[in-house]
């Protein structure tokens, strides 16, 4: 029996051909390219020549090829539809992978090699790529620890094992959690204020279960969608309160001990490493540089975000007549929206078809602004039947990569938004960029419209700029390839993109109805300009609060970590610390569901969001300067910042793009901070 996965793809672009790819497949898969890369490396250390980028940093880039296939083709599946088996799996490798790629990257012998090539750099005639290249392979083996002694390596790599199974294990239980607590509703008169897309969409979540009525999904944030349209108060503080709940309760999917466990773990391996804490190891390694440069900046923001949101709340209670309780703010807000501005946010859905959105909204803007164009493979097949493939090509015809979107919720997907590579561009290896986003929007009956909320056509705009950046970088070495960039730095592209949802040459192509084909109406247009403040100091406050949070857990040393007992009591003071614990406005994420940095990869690096969103708002303001969304600054932007990848210091980009480094300013406008 062949295994799809051991042999490269003969589809266009090496597409996975996910139509002959089983479960079984999955593992010898993985075991091989385990073997497989292990000898690679073990042929760089056993080298009698001495070490050159070649046969060292370049021979080192092209190792691990079947593994990196399979990896990310099990790892997309394992986030977006999963099953028991593919739980089990990823359970049983996770320890395993962890081991592996410690056995790489402390290794002594390929640490000396790269270490000797490091010393030597200046006499080494290497490419700007390449040069920059080996400074990343040297950082990260030597912040991995390559240069601890051997009784210090055998107690991280207990450390990194142990750690991988319990992100994973804060994963799956968060999954089940959020499945488990989905809100069951019987009694059609408690949907009042929903839609008919919602509803259906909730009756096809029941039917999926084998229940009667409609069933509420959770989805990873706080605060749920529809809480902004639902008028049962009873029911919104139910969706609420299960919200809140996941991974919280006694029993087996509870994340309290798995989260506490992670802290202690990573404060532990900072130590090791000869920091200060877990922020600090983190930050070594990203812009930011240290801990305190992200406390001095969410410091600086945290007072007027909560001034605002306190401001908010009294609008907000004045309008309703009762206190404002966290299930209540969504519609209060709308419902003052609607006063302020005569807007019903609600009530726009249906200028937002989701199909409409994509190709005359997402795929509109990225041909105006870089002249790609995209075309629908039907003949080209997902990992799921919802799964759609387009091909996308530059405006003379060159092949670019491919696209695929997963747009619809399911109970075996995890909640959020993101993107995936499935293969990423390299010269080196020849491969080609393929790319995947998935959303969590929930699906209508048959034959009804999927009609967007203006948060989730936002959140289209935002993760298709990763896509944009993984389709478009061209590198020479798999390492720099798509968003292989600082983590603080990857959101910028996509909270770039984002901002174009708005702009007129963009909105009024898309923004249409459904049914008649009218254009949304510029006067409410002009509208949401206008309200493009408003609910800043609540979003703000609730965003800031998770990477606070983020923050507090990292900032521990190994002997505060031991200390702590109580999640909850550990929240709420960290909270209470920054000035943002109004039980009105809740985190974003509290610690037990927080995916981003307990299974993420975000951890210490939540902050990643409004730190990219400096250099975003700076960009922004420099596209209005130079005449908007034109071919001649689309390509700009492509060629100096999303074309690089991560083959060079992406604050080097930035000044190449902008000229300058960015300004603050422009942030605290846009939030309304200044």
């Amino acid at each position: 029996m062949t295994n799809p996965l051991l042999e490269d793809s003969t589809l266009p672009y090496g597409l996975p051909p996910f139509a002959d790819i089983r479960e079984e497949h999955y593992g010898p898969a993985i075991e091989q390219g385990l073997e497989e890369q292990l000898a690679e490396v073990r042929s760089i250390t056993r080298r009698r020549e001495l070490p050159t980028f070649e046969n060292t940093v370049e021979a080192l880039e092209r190792s691990g090829r079947l593994l990196g296939r399979a990896l990310r083709v099990f790892f997309n599946l394992s986030s977006a539809d999963s099953n028991d088996r593919i739980a089990e799996l990823e359970a049983e490798f996770a320890p395993r992978l962890a081991a592996h790629q410690d056995a790489i990257r402390l290794d002594p012998e390929l640490y000396r090699r790269v270490d000797a090539l490091w010393q030597q750099r200046e006499q080494l005639e290497l490419s700007p790529q390449q040069r920059y290249l080996l400074e990343r392979h040297h950082t990260q083996m030597t912040l991995a620890g390559a240069g601890l002694d051997e009784e210090r390596k055998a107690r991280l790599r207990e450390i990194n094992q142990r750690l991988s199974t319990l992100t994973t294990r804060f994963e799956k239980q968060l999954l089940a959690s959020t499945n488990e607590l989905a809100v069951h509703i019987s009694d059609e008169a408690e949907l009042a204020g929903l839609g008919e897309g919602e509803r259906s969409a909730a009756a096809g979540a029941a039917a999926e279960r084998g229940l009667e009525g409609w069933l509420v999904t959770l989805v990873l944030p706080t605060g749920h969608p529809w809480l902004a349209s639902l008028e049962d108060r009873e029911v919104r503080a139910r969706i609420m309160s299960a919200s809140r709940a996941r991974g919280s309760r006694d029993g087996e999917h509870d994340n309290r001990p798995v989260l506490l466990e992670i802290v202690r773990l990573r404060a532990e391996r900072a130590r090791l490493l000869g920091f200060d804490s877990h922020a600090a190891f983190v930050t070594a390694d990203q812009t930011a540089r240290t801990p305190e440069a992200v406390a001095d900046m969410l410091g600086r923001l945290a007072p007027a975000a909560a001034r605002n949101a306190r401001a908010e709340k009294a609008s907000l209670e004045a309008l309703e007549g009762h206190p404002v309780e966290a299930h209540d703010w969504a519609l209060a807000a709308e419902r003052d929206r609607a006063a302020r501005y005569e807007l019903d946010a609600a009530a726009l859905r249906p200028w937002f078809e989701a199909e409409r959105v994509l190709r005359d909204g997402v795929f509109h803007a990225a041909t105006l602004l870089y002249g790609v164009t995209f075309t629908e493979r039907l003949d080209l097949v997902g990992y799921h039947p919802d799964v759609r493939v387009f091909e996308v090509h530059d405006e003379d015809g060159t092949p670019v990569g491919l696209y695929l979107l997963d747009l619809y919720t399911r109970d075996a997907k995890r909640g959020g938004a993101w993107m995936n590579d499935l293969s990423s561009q390299s010269a080196l290896t020849g491969d080609p960029a393929v790319v995947v986003n998935n959303l969590n929007v929930p699906k209508p009956a048959a034959g009804s419209p999927t009609l967007l909320t203006l948060d989730e056509v936002t959140t289209l705009f935002h993760e298709f700029g990763h896509a944009l950046h993984g389709l478009f970088a061209r590198v020479d070495y798999p390492s720099a390839a798509g968003t292989n960039v600082f983590r603080d730095f990857v959101e910028f592209p996509s909270q770039v993109n984002e901002m174009w949802m708005l702009w007129p040459e963009v909105l009024e192509h898309y923004a249409r109805h459904h049914e008649t084909g009218e254009p949304l109406d510029p006067a409410i247009v002009e509208r949401l300009h206008e309200a493009e403040q408003f609910g800043e100091g609540f979003g703000t406050s609730e965003y800031l609060a998770a990477a606070i949070l983020d923050q507090a857990w990292h900032r521990l040393d190994e002997e505060a970590a031991a200390a702590v007992q109580d999640v909850a009591a550990f929240e709420a003071a960290a909270l209470a610390e920054a000035g943002l614990d109004d039980p009105a406005v809740p985190t974003r994420y509290s610690s037990t569901y927080f995916a981003h940095t307990f299974a993420g990869g975000y951890d210490a690096g939540y902050y990643s969001y409004i730190w990219s969103e400096v250099l975003d708002a700076d960009t922004v303001e420099w596209f209005r300067e130079h005449g908007g969304l034109t071919r001649e600054n689309g390509d700009r932007f492509r060629q100096r910042l999303l074309g690089v990848g991560g083959s060079k210091d992406p604050l080097e980009a930035y000044r190449d793009f902008r000229g300058r480094d960015a300004r603050i300013e422009p942030l605290l406008a846009r939030r309304g901070l200044d």
